[in-house]
């Protein structure tokens, strides 16, 4: 079984999207086990085995997984927890945060040795967490763990029922970044109010679902519970109350403080008219506002006991889909050469919504014309990198020519004593206006979400930056009349630290394969600082010298001296710097005679012995 999207046409991605799914018989045998599951919550999960697939299942109920009182909204850092990897975790500015209780529950889970065990077991076949309520949001954060943990290109899919919205934009990003948001589909009737509670301050629900998870129960399984219709009824139009107030300050981006939850995978919204398939976030979250307004003769506590009953009526709500999705497409078939307006309004109707409903149908527009520019803007800088090629392979000959001399390219540069000197610094120049142009659109999101992880991309930007970069160190070097470290944050141009945290966040993902060991030295040095780090060696050992700062300028070059016996060792530093006229070497040649005046320092030092032994001659 395939559980890959396909890339249906745009004119109705939406409803072409929900038509497969819904008819493929997924969706009816998830919520079935789900349903079944729950008349016995004793276990933390459960697998089922249909046919292929492997369904993975968590419970809908336990009060202590909805409260989460000791925040706003509920929210949580995920920093402090070793369960996911550090790309996922964002950074000290923008951390990632997931709901409280469903971390809970998902780490308790994890302590069940039983459950990792048999997940080892599945890493080969094709396995759907599924979930239905906080299980949905559990079940989300299982499959990023699996994802993370097994195999990253495991055959997974994440599959929710009426699933609360459970991480923040950070955690959204990370997982764009991974190319993991077409692994989750949510499921949400059209009035079912928990995927919209989370939007709401945690105090403000908190009394209503005292009252009201427990009828959930009662409906979901065999327990008896007596929940009283006052009490109830007050508890949905509360609940809705508020819920509502929130969604309208995002949906009409109102100022003010919002929830920090985002919709975060492929959203199926479900009515009676059919269903449609968003991915778009922002255009989701005005879907959750708008879908659940009051319609014209229908009262507000009707539609509050609405928003509560279709939440456990996920299997009665499946029941009509297939026919009316089928009808759906055969409609959409007849006018598919239509605008991109028609196929928006094609998606509205079929989740109940209208396209007269002037606010989502202008979002829904937006992402997709969102998209397009995005999609155009690849396309863009596809031409651009190929027109590129000439300058980067300019650099690559101007490296080549100084090895053949016998000089090192950094050090010809930085001299600046030939024409062709002229030409290599407007390659130089060009390259990096590309680059930074690149990272700008990236850090404005005009390029798609996964962008910074696309090998070609990654793989172009460490060319650039280990080739360019020490060019730009040279020229720092070279130019630079206050003696400011390249290394400081505001001298190191902000393409480069970008493209290295690209390069790293994408090491990070393959933390778990196994990594072949290099034979011989790198084409390139790794470390595109290199450079600096000697400029940094070389000042220290001119203040040595001169006999100033005697301490500090012997510690910075140790340092440098054990750095560069590391990369030795990993075989990531290029052969040109043993080059005999490199400034590495005669840097070494000077720092040497200074320490060769400490008996101790042969013995002591990590370099001493490779260069001694003209170990790196050897290895050419």
């Amino acid at each position: 079984m395939d559980l890959d999207w396909p890339n249906p046409p745009k004119f109705s991605v939406g409803q072409e999207l929900a038509t497969l799914i819904a008819t493929c018989g997924i969706l009816p045998k998830a919520w079935e086990a789900i349903f079944s599951f729950s008349k016995n919550e004793d276990d933390s999960f459960l697998l089922e085995k249909d046919e292929d697939v492997v369904y993975v299942i968590f419970p809908s109920f336990r009060n202590e997984d909805f409260i989460a009182s000791d925040s706003k909204y509920g929210e949580c850092n995920i920093n402090n927890q070793k369960i996911f990897s550090a790309g996922l975790k964002g950074d000290v500015d923008k951390p990632a945060l997931v709901h409280k209780g469903a971390l809970n529950r998902f780490l308790h889970i994890l302590e069940n040795p039983d459950f990792k065990a048999k997940m080892q077991e599945l890493k080969e076949q094709n396995i759907i967490f599924v979930g239905h309520s906080i299980g949905g949001a559990v079940a989300a954060l299982a499959t990023i763990w699996f994802l993370e943990k097994r195999l990253r290109n495991s055959n997974s899919f994440c599959i929710t029922f009426g699933a609360p919205l459970f991480g923040n934009a950070t955690l959204q990003e990370a997982i764009g970044r991974e190319d993991w948001l077409g692994r989750f589909c949510h499921v949400v009737c059209k009035y079912d109010i928990v995927p919209r509670m989370y939007l709401a301050p945690y105090e403000s629900i908190a009394n209503s679902l005292d009252a009201i998870v427990p009828h959930w129960r009662s409906k979901m399984s065999t327990e008896c519970i007596d929940v009283s219709h006052l009490s109830m009824s007050e508890a949905c139009i509360n609940i809705l109350n508020n819920v509502v107030k929130c969604t309208s300050t995002i949906a009409n981006n109102y100022p003010g403080v919002r929830s920090p939850y985002v919709p975060i995978g492929t959203y199926m919204f479900c009515s009676t008219h059919g269903a449609a398939c968003f991915e778009d976030s922002e255009a989701v979250l005005k879907l959750l506002h708008f879908s659940v307004q009051g319609q014209e003769g229908i009262p507000f506590d009707q539609i509050a006991g609405t928003c509560i009953s279709e939440h456990t009526d996920y299997g009665h709500m499946l029941e009509g889909i297939d026919e009316a999705l089928l009808n759906a497409r055969q409609f959409a078939n007849l006018v598919s050469n239509s605008s991109f307006e028609i196929g928006i309004a094609l998606e509205l109707e079929a989740i109940g919504v209208g396209a007269q409903d002037n606010h989502v149908f202008l979002a829904l527009k937006k992402a997709g014309e969102a998209k397009n520019e995005k999609d155009m803007n690849i396309e863009k800088l596809n031409v651009q990198l190929s027109t590129n090629q000439s300058f980067l392979a300019q650099l690559e000959w101007h490296k080549m020519n100084c090895k053949d001399k016998n000089s090192c390219s950094y050090d010809s540069f930085k001299q600046q004593v030939e024409k062709k000197d002229f030409y290599v610094n407007l390659a130089r120049t060009k390259l990096g206006g590309f680059w930074d142009e690149i990272v700008d659109m990236e850090e404005k999101h005009v390029l798609p979400s996964d962008f910074r992880t696309r090998n070609k991309w990654i793989n172009a930007g460490t060319t650039y930056r280990r080739l360019v970069e020490p060019l730009d160190i040279a020229f720092h070097y070279r130019t630079d009349k206050e003696n400011k470290s390249y290394l400081s944050d505001e001298v190191r141009p902000h393409r480069h630290i970008v493209l290295e945290k690209w390069m790293k966040e994408k090491e990070q993902t393959r933390s778990g394969r196994e990594r072949r060991g290099r034979t011989n030295f790198a084409s390139l040095t790794q470390d595109s600082c290199f450079w600096a780090h000697l400029e940094e060696a070389r000042k220290a050992l001119m203040s040595l010298q001169q006999g100033k700062d005697i301490n500090a300028s012997l510690e910075v070059c140790v340092e440098f001296e054990t750095y560069v016996k590391s990369i030795i060792t990993d075989k990531s530093i290029s052969i040109e710097v043993f080059l005999d006229q490199s400034s590495f070497m005669i840097w070494w040649q000077q720092y040497s005679q200074i320490q060769l005046q400490s008996p101790q320092w042969r013995s002591n030092s990590p370099l001493y012995d490779f260069m001694a032994n003209e170990g790196c001659k050897k290895k050419v």
